[in-house]
């Protein structure tokens, strides 16, 4: 299963949009590319779990080049339209045990924000790095 989907970013001022030619309806929108691209990763991540619950595959990602070749994608980078990579983040559905290291501090830290906010190590952890994957 691939990793990214190639999306096709557009907009100016506070308005932005991504939308992802080869999932029909994927698209996100926002005030900034970074919210859309984050909206549109988002919307991926629901997409896919949707067809993974109704055992429905998901089309295959095809590459940059396919895109800007495929007319049906209406790619145009002369309007300042652009490529960009949005990640695939798949629930599995099952917990898997991560040995990690991290600095003693740090780890103090994450566990003294983890319970301010009401949550696990794990689910501090796994937010986080979801934030930082969609902000990518």
């Amino acid at each position: 299963m691939a990793t990214h989907y190639v999306g096709i970013l557009d907009g100016e001022g506070d308005v932005w949009g991504v939308r992802i030619p080869d999932v029909v309806g994927c698209h996100g929108g926002g005030a900034t590319p970074e919210a859309a691209l984050a909206d549109a990763t988002s919307a991926l991540r629901e997409i896919a779990s949707h067809y993974a619950v109704s055992a429905t595959p998901l089309a295959a990602a095809r590459s940059a080049k396919e895109i800007i070749a495929d007319p049906e994608a209406s790619y145009d980078a002369g309007s300042g339209e652009s490529l960009v990579l949005v990640p695939l983040l798949l629930d599995r559905g099952r917990p898997v045990r991560a040995n990690i290291s991290l600095d003693a501090g740090l780890l103090e830290t994450i566990d003294a924000e983890a319970k301010r906010r009401g949550l696990t190590r794990s689910a501090f952890l796994a937010s986080a790095a979801i934030d930082k994957i969609t902000q990518a």
